[in-house]
């Protein structure tokens, strides 16, 4: 392949669509779809051209990179016939969504009797990594795939081999895990720092620099004491995430208690609350709940 690389982009949503206008910044010709095609419009400004249809998309591609809501939707599009006729020979797909590594797996194995490779390369660093292009990519599959697709997932953030099909999902996995439970802690500390008087957006400024410091400290603390929970992440994929980190665990035949807890957290918060749609810093919301 050379630089500069045919990708259809499926899947234009909060992650989606600042990723692959990125990659028309970095010179790629993409062709995008979504099931609303509205949310792709976007990608038509920076040279990109929107398809009517999923196959339409992935026609002619060098690379097919997929960043939807589960598992099962990638595998759904990756089964249809009329995708599978679509598809160039030799193409490779990336599947950047945040699923099982089952299922990573599962599409590695579907794609390879289509003469297809495949990459799990989940991502992390939210909306405001996919727009700046600093996400944390963490791919898997052929070291050779990696290779050489890396030029397009560099336009979108730094891309790492982690190791065989399905390390990239389970690296998300173990991410997922650190996120959920350093918001539960932040939580935790900006609602001491606020009953006990203490000003939490200066405690922050205070802590720069040192071991509790962190993107999640800076940035979820501040919407915590803001009550802006506008969603980056939303508190319902961090459900499902962490829906498949206990999943995985139990594979495992892992107890991991800090993850069981925070996932009854998020649970309670995204269907007893009603706040799936609210950015996962809402954990917080949870917090108060316990504290009236």
């Amino acid at each position: 392949m050379t630089d500069t690389l045919q990708i259809a982009f499926i899947g234009t949503g909060l992650m989606g669509r600042p990723m692959a206008q990125n990659l028309c910044r970095a010179g790629h010709r993409v062709v995008a779809w979504n099931r609303t095609v509205s949310k792709a419009d976007p990608v038509r400004a920076l040279g990109g051209t929107v398809a009517q249809s999923c196959d339409a998309a992935i026609r002619d591609a060098d690379i097919i990179i997929t960043m939807l809501s589960d598992g099962p939707t990638v595998l759904g599009i990756i089964a249809d016939p009329i995708n599978a006729s679509a598809l160039k020979p030799g193409a490779t797909w990336i599947d950047m969504s945040s699923t099982k590594p089952e299922e990573a797996r599962a599409q590695s194995s579907a794609l390879r009797t289509l003469s297809i490779s495949h990459l799990d390369a989940p991502v992390s660093g939210g909306t405001k990594g996919a727009e700046g292009a600093t996400l944390a990519i963490m791919a898997a599959g052929e070291e050779a795939d990696f290779d050489r697709v890396k030029p397009a997932l560099e336009a979108m953030g730094r891309p790492i081999y982690v190791g065989p099909t399905g390390c990239g999902q389970l690296s998300k996995l173990a991410n997922q895990g650190i996120v959920a439970v350093t918001i539960g802690a932040v939580a935790e500390a900006m609602l001491l720092l606020e009953r006990g008087g203490a000003n939490p957006a200066a405690v922050r400024k205070a802590l720069r620099g040192g071991f509790a410091d962190g993107t999640i400290l800076q940035q979820h603390g501040e919407r915590m004491t803001t009550g802006n929970f506008k969603p980056g992440g939303p508190s319902k994929f961090q459900l499902k995430d962490l829906n498949n980190v206990v999943n995985e665990a139990e594979q495992l035949k892992l107890t991991l208690p800090l993850v069981q807890h925070i996932h009854a957290r998020f649970a309670h918060l995204v269907e007893t609350m009603d706040c799936g749609d609210k950015d996962h810093s809402a954990l917080y919301l949870e917090l108060l709940s316990q504290n009236q």
